[in-house]
């Protein structure tokens, strides 16, 4: 399945290219936000003046390679310790739902997410760094809001 999997990632890729889209706002701040796969609040995120109150919005389209660049990421940047989780759900992936499950559950040995129903929850992580994520950050489940006002709100209430 993972071969298979591989595969029709790359034949996605050829015929819907979607770029990696990060944004970096305010290095210092502790608040990220992942946006899932809803684009146009990351692009209204990322022209606002919320991107001075954030360290980076991203999106997460998979529930593999996707919250391994998270994991690893957070790990690696000592400022980040909320995570804003909003926007809509990857059709599917179900990628929002199976970060929420490695948060509050962790991974099997084999790198499976416990309590995924996702296709491949199978991250490469290590057993070591998903802990550290899970000690690290907190994460807000805002899934399924695409407002910014909203988000906005969440922000200011953390720095407050």
């Amino acid at each position: 399945m993972n071969l298979l999997g591989n595969i029709l990632g790359e034949v996605c890729k050829t015929i819907f290219p979607i770029t990696e889209e990060v944004y970096l706002g305010n290095p210092k701040s502790s608040i990220s936000i992942c946006t899932l796969s809803s684009i146009s609040l990351l692009k209204n995120i990322a022209n606002s003046d919320l991107m001075n109150e954030i360290n980076l919005a991203g999106r997460l389209l998979s529930e593999n390679k996707g919250i391994d660049s998270i994991i690893r990421y957070v790990n690696s940047n000592q400022n980040i310790r909320t995570l804003i989780v909003c926007g809509k759900e990857v059709s599917g992936h179900k990628s929002g739902k199976s970060l929420l499950d490695l948060y509050r559950n962790g991974i099997h040995n084999d790198g499976r997410i416990i309590n995924s129903t996702s296709p491949d929850p199978t991250l490469t992580v290590t057993q070591n760094e998903v802990e550290k994520f899970r000690s690290k950050v907190r994460i807000i489940n805002k899934i399924g809001v695409t407002n910014l006002e909203e988000i906005t709100k969440v922000v200011k209430s953390i720095k407050n």
